[in-house]
C-alpha cells in the first residue's frame, strides 16, 4: 500500500484506489493513515466527523464507514485474500489501526529526511542539508488533504504539516546560503515573500540573498516594505534581529559577507544579540 497525504488524499493497492469519494470515510482514512501502526481511539474519530454534536448513531454510523473502508481494501487486495481487509484496517479495544508500515505513507518519509537534513545542517554539511531538504519538500504535491473534510483533529495535523513545510523551507534556503548559492535564490525567495508578507525569516532571506548579489538597495527596500506593513497591519516594528540585520546592511558590516557556519541554526541567528 502506498498512501499520500502531503496533497490530494491518495491510497493505492497493487494499483487500485481504495480512497472513497464519501467525505467522511475520506477523514477516517484520513486520519488512520497519519499514524499508522497506532491505534486510533473512538472518540477522537468520533470528535474529527462531528465535533462536539456525534449524534446517537454515532457509534453505528463510524462501524459502517469502517465496514466501507474494508471492503475497498478487500476488492483492491483481489478474492485470493479473503480477510486480510481485517488485518490492515485492524479492530482494537477502543479503536482501530491501520497495520501498513511508517514509510508506506508520504509524511513519514518527509519526516525523516527532515530529521536527516537538520542533522546535516546543525553540523555544517550544507550540500547534504540542501539535498534532503529539497528531496523533502518534493514530496509535497499541494498543501496537505486538500479534497478532504477537516475536523478539528485533522485540522491541528494539517497545521503542524504547514509550519513544518514552511520551516523546512527555511532551513533548506540557509543551507542554499551556506553554499553561496544567493543569486540563484532572489527569484524563490521574492514569491515567497508575496505569499508570506508578514513572515520575518523569509524576508531576512531574501534581504540577505540581494545584499550578497550586489544589491543593496533591494535588500533595503525589502526590509522598508515589510516594515511599513508590520507597523499598518498588526502595528509593530520588526524584530531586533531583523532590525540588527537591516542596520549591519546600512553599515555594509563585514560580517553579512560570511556564510554562516555550523554553530548557526538560521540567518536570523548570525545577529540574534
Amino acid at each position: 500500500m502506498r498512501i499520500q497525504v502531503l496533497g490530494p488524499l491518495s491510497a493505492e493497492v497493487d494499483g487500485g484506489s481504495i480512497v472513497p469519494s464519501a467525505g467522511k470515510p475520506r477523514q477516517i482514512l484520513a486520519l488512520l493513515a497519519l499514524y499508522p501502526g497506532r491505534v486510533m481511539p473512538v472518540p477522537t474519530l468520533m470528535e474529527e466527523i462531528w465535533s462536539t454534536a456525534p449524534p446517537q448513531s454515532a457509534l453505528t454510523t463510524l462501524q459502517t464507514y469502517i465496514l466501507q473502508l474494508r471492503r475497498r481494501l478487500g476488492t483492491a487486495m483481489g478474492t485470493d485474500a479473503p480477510g486480510r481487509a481485517k488485518d490492515v484496517l485492524a479492530t482494537r479495544h477502543g479503536g482501530y489501526l491501520l497495520q501498513v508500515p511508517e514509510e508506506s505513507v508520504d509524511v513519514h518519509d518527509y519526516e525523516r529526511l527532515v530529521r536527516e537534513g537538520q542533522v546535516a545542517f546543525e553540523t555544517g554539511d550544507n550540500a547534504v542539508a540542501a539535498a534532503r531538504f529539497k528531496a523533502a519538500l518534493d514530496l509535497w504535491q499541494g498543501g496537505a488533504l486538500v479534497d478532504v473534510r477537516i475536523g478539528p483533529i485533522l485540522d491541528i495535523e494539517v497545521r503542524r504539516l504547514q509550519e513544518s513545510r514552511l520551516m523546512t523551507i527555511e532551513r533548506r534556503v540557509d543551507s542554499e546560503l551556506r553554499l553561496g548559492r544567493h543569486a540563484e535564490l532572489i527569484a524563490e525567495m521574492t514569491e515567497l515573500t508575496a505569499r508570506h508578507p508578514q513572515h520575518e525569516g523569509l524576508h531576512s532571506q531574501l534581504m540577505v540573498a540581494l545584499y550578497r548579489s550586489g544589491r543593496q538597495a533591494s535588500a533595503l527596500e525589502a526590509y522598508r516594505r515589510l516594515r511599513m506593513r508590520l507597523i499598518e497591519e498588526l502595528g509593530v516594528e520588526p524584530s531586533p534581529q531583523l532590525q540588527r540585520l537591516h542596520q549591519a546592511m546600512l553599515a555594509v558590516d563585514p560580517q553579512l559577507d560570511v556564510l554562516a557556519g555550523p554553530r548557526h541554526t538560521s540567518t536570523f541567528d548570525l545577529f540574534a544579540a
